[in-house]
């Protein structure tokens, strides 16, 4: 039970980040349009949404030549994949 919470958790997350980029991605093109900020598209991607994030960023040409998302992102998926490691082998 507790794997399919997590695995729901970290699926809907993932889908936020990457609708998130996107129409970040859309509003850029628009004049006038509000965008969002660069600290909730990094703090998506920090409580789980990294690899949406991260496929996003190459699936719309998005912010991959901002440092912050261009080492920040897979920097935050590293931890991630470390951190759910430490949990299943404990």
């Amino acid at each position: 039970m507790a794997t399919l919470v997590f695995l729901a958790y970290f699926g809907l997350t993932n889908l936020v980040g990457f609708a998130m980029m996107w129409l970040d991605k859309r509003r850029a093109g628009r004049p006038g349009a509000r965008r969002l900020r660069e600290r909730s598209l990094l703090l998506v991607a920090a409580v789980g949404g990294s690899v949406g994030v991260w496929s996003a960023m190459y699936a719309v040409r998005h912010k991959t030549h901002h440092a912050a998302f261009f080492y920040g992102v897979p920097g935050i998926i590293a931890v991630q994949i470390a951190g759910v490691t430490w949990l299943w082998l404990r």
